[in-house]
Parts: structure tokens; C-alpha cells; sequence
């Protein structure tokens, strides 16, 4: 199906967006926008249905018990999982990527193992691994990408081996743009005997995201990046992992019974959702899935590729641009980050902003990535289905904007 990227059938059903037409929101790699549907389910939920789920017989609590389970099993179907007992709800990416982290490396982890990421991980996905390594005496080993983003066969080869106990990388880089080859690292894990972790942030809201066919053992994601709630994430990860797993967290709802000395946890997905659950966000998480799912999502993987693929070549068409990642404005999924020669990212950003042109500035949380490619920070502007060719050119036109106030 062909997309006509000058044409915009979707921002009226983004409220913020709807309300102000002169802006060109480049952003969404940091957040989407919201679309009423969403909206309106959050508060649905707080008007018809507000009870603890779990925790009562009564009708409400009941209600409010199925819409999570009814979410879950959206979310199971939306990344292809089968078993929606195997989806675990958290506040972010970056909790579910903590919890994974911190239950499974102390229980795998021994000296002298290895943890496997990329350099162009998000802090995230980074951090956490720091600290399992060094409570355990294990090394973090990291591919590295070629100068055109790709992490090579070559790489995988030389950096995952026998020594290796876990792998944790990005499906798509959130600074590079870049699809990772997630399914050659899994299997090249898995014939070393590791375990395998991707982190979706940044290709859920972009690319069909199948957990079977990617090969992983476990999966992270936001909710607030497919324009649901702030403060839902999720965790996917096979059921013989999760089992074997102790929680992450502890508290109420996550237990079978408990005794002055002891407890027994309770099954998947209770053991790791201590405490009150954010109950109306994970039902607007499924009104969310709902919206995308009530459109041709191929249509909307094609708009957003013909989005980016414009993006990168009317900024390489200044030539006072640097494009930080790819040459080929094909191989960017959303995200296109440049530098502006001799501006600062900030000055470039907030000079932006003068013309109604949101778009990120700085190291983005991949430091190591930006100091391994010899830069302090970068933009970057990131597409959505809901955005057209006319907020890329209102960009254009910002930059031409930005050079004529440093250069007259």
C-alpha cells in the first residue's frame, strides 16, 4: 500500500496535536502522543470500574481484575506471545530491564562469565548490567556496530561465546536509528547456552515485533512510546524463565501465603507485580493497542519508513548537517539524529522551539555510544505515523533558521 506522506489522516485523533496545528512534534522516540482513545479509557476507567484489582468479591474489584487481564492478553497477542501469563506489567522499559537484570544475573552469573550488550545501548539497558557484573566478577563484553550502524556477523562471532551467560541488546537503537540483527545475536547466544534479552523500546512503536520469531528469551518494553500511559511497562518473558526467576520486588498481591519465617510466591505474573498495580494506565494500554490494531499496521510501518527515509535526506541536503548514524536514509526506523556544525545541540534545540519545532538534544542515555563515536551529544528527530511531510519541512526550515542566526 502506498502512503502519501503529505496527506495526514491521523492527528486529529491526537488531541494535543489537533490543538496545535503549528506544532511539528519530532519527538516521539521520547514519548508519542496520546490519542483521545487512550484518554478517555484512563478516566473510563476511574469512573466506572475504580476498585483494587485482586483484592475484592465485589463487582467493581472484579471489573477492574478483568481489565487487566483483558490488557495482558492484548499485549501477549501484539508481540506475539502465546500465553498471556508470561506478560509482565512494570512502570517502564528501564524497570523491567532492572528486574531481569537483577534477578536473573545473580542467579546465572559466577567469576569470569560474560554479559554480552552493544555499545549503543540505552543507559537501561546498560547500567543494570554494570552492576550485576560487578557484584558477580563477570565481565560486560560489547559489540560494537561498523561505521554504517550494523552490528556485522563477524562481531557477533567474536564477542559472544563460551564464556557468555547472557545477551541484552536493543532491537532499534534510539540514537542510530538502526534495527539491530536480533535474531542472528539470539542464535548465537543460544548455541553458547545464554540467555537472551531484547530491549523493544524503540521498535515496538515501529516495526512488527514477533517474540518467537526474534528468538529471545525475554522482552521489554514502554507503553508510553505506542501512546499509552506514562508509567506502564511491560516485561515478556518465556514461562520456564520467569518461573525460575525469584520476584524482583516484594509485598502485597505477589505471594501465595505467608508465615512469620517464610513465604511462597505466588504464579506467573503475580510473583513480579508487587503491590497496587496502576490499573487505569494498563486498561489504557489497551485502548491504545486497540487504536493501532484498529488500523493497517502495515500502512503505518510504511508511512513512518517513507517518514524517516524523508527526514534523512532533506537533512542531508544541508550542508551544514552531519547525520550521526546511517548514510542511508532507509536504514533509520524513526529516528534520525544530526549535529548542526559548530552549534551546540541545545542552542539548536531551543532555537527550534521558537518555530513550534520539538525535537531532543543531548546524549540521549547512551553516553558510551556518543563517546565511542567521538561526540558529546547529537539531535534528533523522530517520526510517528501521526506526523507528515510538512513537520519535516518546518524542520528544514528551522535549520535553515538556526545557521542564519549564528552566521548572518
Amino acid at each position: 500500500m502506498s502512503q502519501d506522506i503529505a496527506t495526514n489522516p491521523y492527528k486529529a485523533d491526537f488531541p494535543l496535536l489537533a490543538s496545535h496545528p503549528e506544532l511539528a512534534f519530532l519527538d516521539s522516540a521520547a514519548t508519542a502522543q496520546r490519542p483521545a482513545a487512550v484518554l478517555n479509557a484512563q478516566r473510563s476507567f476511574y469512573e466506572t470500574m475504580n476498585a483494587n484489582p485482586l483484592r475484592g468479591l465485589y463487582q467493581l474489584s472484579v471489573d477492574a481484575t478483568q481489565a487487566i487481564a483483558d490488557a495482558r492478553a492484548k499485549v501477549a497477542r501484539y508481540i506475539g506471545a502465546t500465553d498471556p501469563d508470561e506478560v509482565i506489567f512494570t512502570r517502564n522499559a528501564s524497570e523491567s530491564l532492572n528486574l531481569i537484570a537483577k534477578t536473573l544475573g545473580p542467579s546465572v552469573l559466577h567469576e569470569g562469565d560474560e554479559v554480552c550488550i552493544s555499545i549503543m545501548e540505552h543507559h537501561s539497558n546498560l547500567i543494570p548490567w554494570q552492576q550485576v557484573c560487578r557484584a558477580a566478577g563477570a565481565r560486560l563484553v560489547y559489540l560494537r556496530p561498523n561505521d554504517q550502524g550494523v552490528i556485522t556477523p563477524e562481531e557477533i562471532a567474536a564477542k559472544i561465546g563460551e564464556r557468555t551467560r547472557i545477551v541484552s541488546v536493543t532491537h532499534v537503537s534510539n540514537v542510530l536509528g538502526v534495527e539491530n540483527p536480533v535474531r542472528a545475536i539470539a542464535d548465537a547466544a543460544h548455541a553458547h547456552g545464554a540467555t537472551v534479552i531484547a530491549d523493544a523500546a524503540q521498535s515496538l512503536p515501529h516495526v512488527r515485533v514477533d517474540v518467537t520469531e526474534l528468538g529471545v528469551d525475554a522482552l521489554a518494553f514502554s507503553a508510553h512510546k505506542l501512546g499509552g500511559p506514562m508509567g506502564i511497562g511491560g516485561l515478556w518473558g518465556k514461562r520456564s524463565l520467569l518461573e525460575a526467576l525469584p520476584p524482583f520486588l516484594t509485598g502485597g498481591e505477589m505471594i501465595d501465603s505467608v508465615s512469620e519465617t517464610d513465604a511462597v510466591w505466588a504464579p506467573i505474573p503475580e510473583k513480579f507485580e508487587a503491590g497496587t498495580q496502576d490499573a487505569a494506565g494498563i486498561y489504557a494500554t489497551g485502548a491504545a493497542l486497540d487504536y493501532l490494531e484498529a488500523h493497517d499496521r502495515d500502512a503505518l510501518e510504511e508511512r513512518e519508513r517513507k517518514l524517516a527515509a524523508y527526514l534523512c535526506e532533506q537533512l542531508q541536503a544541508l550542508p551544514f548537517i552531519q547525520i550521526v548514524g546511517p548514510a542511508d536514509p532507509h536504514a533509520h526506523v524513526g529516528a534520525v539524529s544530526f549535529n548542526v556544525e559548530g552549534i551546540h545541540p541545545h542552542d539548536v534545540s531551543s532555537l527550534l522551539d521558537t518555530k513550534d519545532v520539538a525535537i531532543r538534544a543531548g546524549h540521549h542515555c547512551a553516553q558510551p555510544l556518543l563517546t565511542w563515536m567521538g561526540i558529546e551529544s547529537c539531535c534528533r528527530a523522530s517520526v510517528a505515523f501521526y506526523n507528515d511531510k510538512g513537520d519535516i519541512d518546518q524542520l528544514v526550515a528551522g535549520l535553515k533558521f538556526v545557521w542564519e542566526v549564528f552566521h548572518g
